[in-house]
């Protein structure tokens, strides 16, 4: 019934083609370069009737939704991701009966996917104008201003689409790469003069070097970079860590391999999601204030200062250990709960599950040595690994962001966090695509 109601409205929005060939790597490149430089290009187009005097009320999310204040992508990818959470939640929970290993319901979840996140960015850009969090230089800007991020929103969103279907990785990934990538190369190096301290380079590499040559030195300035690399060679380390199960080739006497399951099992989707749940949180917050029923807490001067908006927002620096120790404990028992929670469905939801492996390498003829090949005992064998470093890989990346938040790490630590394995991720994929380029009989062995 839904379905059938929804279908004709899917029809009206625009849609990006797919290939009807596989894509060549140079093109693939070509396409993720092109639409690189068209988001840095939209992040440059600031929003016309936007007040001087105006806070980013998500600074502290800033980096993580890819957006960038006071332009027309103000939003990012919130509205996708927000998007995505419902979706997740809604089929987890059963709500909608969909079978994302089919592509009828797979085509589906993709349609409302991309309607619910149209909805999400005029629903946020338009709170965001309306409660002051973009505050309109006069009251007749007021709708030209939530056209102006909606149409923003929408663009991510087709980028997103051309990334995901023409490039390498996905556009929510690569915009958050970008942004941090920005930010860390800015915040590190920039020599130009720092509008707080005139004369003083912005920079915290050149704002040590100025200090080392014209005063005492400040060691603290370094700590933010030790933080970055700190939280670089941990990512690093545990985009390593995986567990090995033997397997053996059914048709082919003597061939065996290895099917790896990684400890970061769910990539770093959870941190994602978490985050922009956190921002929803604000958010609704901002919106219940205006309409003047404060139950998620009151906001002043674009940060929340009571209620749960208060302690889901996120602490930055080893101080607040001791200045708010309840709000750190409460906002790390529930981002990284949540992780846990994000990571579990997102399994579920990427046919990546213990049943849907065990189908796959059923599927393709394998086995594991000792055991007979059939596809339950295939799947009893990963229900023994699967889920255990589901919850174990997303409590960590939960445990890893939110302790790399309190460092002060150059970028966010969440961000930095989510940068590295997004590079990761995108290293392997652009190392197998052109190894295929270069082999075309492997790309028919992996049957791609």
């Amino acid at each position: 019934m839904l379905k059938e109601a929804l279908l004709p409205i899917f029809s009206y929005l625009p849609q990006v083609k797919s290939p009807t060939y596989r894509v060549p790597f140079k093109e693939k490149l070509k396409w993720t370069g092109v639409i690189l430089i068209l988001y840095f290009v939209l992040t440059q187009i600031p929003l016309f009737g936007l007040s001087s005097t105006s806070v980013d009320q998500f600074a502290q999310l800033r980096a993580v939704m890819a957006g960038s204040f006071g332009s027309i992508l103000t939003l990012g990818i919130g509205p996708i991701v927000s998007a995505s959470i419902i979706l997740q939640l809604l089929v987890g929970g059963k709500i909608l009966n969909l079978d994302l290993s089919q592509h009828d319901d797979k085509a589906f979840y993709q349609g409302i996917q991309k309607l619910l996140a149209v909805i999400f960015t005029l629903f946020e850009g338009g709170v965001m104008v309306l409660t002051g969090a973009l505050a309109p230089s006069s009251p007749e800007f007021v709708w030209i201003m939530i056209l102006q991020i909606t149409i923003g929103g929408i663009l991510i969103i087709f980028l997103d689409e051309v990334i995901s279907k023409w490039g390498f990785g996905s556009g929510v990934g690569l915009f958050i790469a970008a942004g941090v990538s920005a930010q860390i190369v800015i915040g590190s190096l920039n020599p130009l003069s720092s509008p707080t301290s005139p004369g003083v380079p912005a920079g915290y590499i050149p704002q040590f070097i100025y200090y080392l040559t014209t005063s005492q030195p400040d060691f603290s300035l370094l700590i933010p970079i030790v933080s970055l690399i700190a939280v670089f060679l941990v990512v690093v380390y545990a985009e390593s860590m995986r567990v090995e199960i033997p397997l053996s080739y059914g048709g082919v006497k003597g061939a065996r391999g290895k099917y790896p399951l990684k400890f970061i099992y769910a990539s770093n989707m959870p941190v994602i999601l978490t985050s922009a749940l956190l921002l929803n949180v604000q958010l609704f917050a901002a919106l219940f204030q205006k309409l003047g029923f404060p139950i998620l807490g009151t906001v002043s001067n674009g940060k929340a200062i009571s209620g749960i908006a208060y302690y889901l927002t996120t602490p930055y620096g080893l101080s607040s250990i001791l200045t708010n120790p309840l709000q750190v404990a409460v906002y790390g028992v529930v981002f990284i709960a949540s992780c846990v929670l994000f990571a579990w469905l997102w399994v579920e939801l990427s046919n990546i599950g213990p049943k849907a492996v065990a189908k796959q390498l059923h599927g393709m003829g394998m086995q594991i040595p000792g055991f007979r090949s059939s596809r339950t005992q295939f799947e009893r064998i990963l229900k023994k690994y699967i889920p255990a470093i589901t919850i174990l890989g997303g409590a960590f990346v939960g445990l890893l962001a939110f302790g790399a938040d309190l460092t002060g790490a150059l970028g966010g630590g969440t961000g930095v966090l989510l940068t590295v394995g997004i590079v990761y991720k995108l290293y392997e994929e652009i190392a197998q695509e052109q190894l295929m380029d270069m082999h075309p009989m492997l790309r028919k062995f992996l049957g791609d």
